[in-house]
């Protein structure tokens, strides 16, 4: 999954949600689910998620919407083998991004 998102310190819930094609209520279902997204809120109680929980929404969201995961199955999956899960999805990342440019240069031929 290729989430295309600015560089910046923190991303307000509607850009994640849109980053992946959510709606803001699965992101802060997923924070309540999930024990690894952990934004930081401001004064006024908005959620401001951090490049690190923008890595785990990745995860998550191969885990469940790519892989068929339940929500069970890919919080046990992260649990037992976490340092595994997450080498598999920057692997998968790597490889996407080799794709989508060997593709950007066979349309330039």
């Amino acid at each position: 999954m290729h989430v295309d998102l600015p560089e910046k310190r923190y991303y307000k819930i509607g850009e994640v949600a849109n980053a992946f094609g959510v709606n803001t209520s699965l992101i802060r279902f997923w924070e309540g689910e999930f024990d690894v997204i952990k934004p930081k809120k401001n004064a006024k109680g908005n959620r401001l998620f951090t490049i690190e929980d923008i890595e785990n929404f990745k995860i998550i969201y191969n885990l469940v919407k790519e892989r068929g995961f339940t929500l069970e199955g890919a919080k046990q999956k992260l649990k037992r083998n976490p340092d595994e899960v997450v080498e598999n999805h920057e692997i998968i990342s790597r490889l996407e991004a080799i794709k989508a440019e060997l593709t950007k240069i066979k349309n330039q031929l």
